[in-house]
């Protein structure tokens, strides 16, 4: 039995994407005024093959003064990791929640350095609570499941 003990180990961490638009400059690096920034995340996990699953996060930044795009930046970092031998109700944490985790601090780094090296202020995403985004997600899945279930 013991070939049926749990397995979950990171296989490898790597930068999947990566872009980074500047469509005003170099005219909009002259303004003084200070921009919005508008940060988005998401999560995703696909099988890759048995018991291996690549799990991405995606950040995408985009800072504007007025209605003008100072610059935007897409990074996904993604992970292979090899999970065996789970029960399946632990599955989806640890795709949504434990996974995630790992992945985060390098797409965390690759977004800073980015931005940096494009000539601005590094933008740090700030620590993200995965097991609070999960059960959201979770959450409004349900509500979306249970709307769809209602006779219109």
């Amino acid at each position: 039995m013991a070939d049926q003990e749990p397995v979950f180990q990171i296989q490898r961490v790597y930068l999947k994407e990566a872009s980074l638009e500047q469509p005003n400059s170099p005219a909009i690096l002259l303004e003084q005024e200070q921009p919005t920034v508008d940060i988005q995340l998401g999560v995703q996990a696909d099988p890759v093959s048995e018991g291996i699953f690549e799990v991405s996060v995606t950040a995408t930044v985009h800072t504007k003064i007025k209605d003008k795009t100072v610059f935007l930046v897409e990074v996904k970092q993604a992970g292979i990791f090899e999970v065996r031998h789970l029960p399946q109700e632990q599955m989806g944490p640890i795709m949504g929640i434990a996974c995630p985790q790992i992945v985060y601090p390098y797409l965390r780094g690759n977004v800073a350095d980015m931005i940096q090296r494009a000539g601005f202020p590094p933008v740090h995403l700030s620590e993200i609570n995965f097991q609070a985004m999960y059960e959201q997600q979770q959450s409004q899945a349900a509500q979306a499941s249970e709307g769809a279930a209602l006779p219109q």
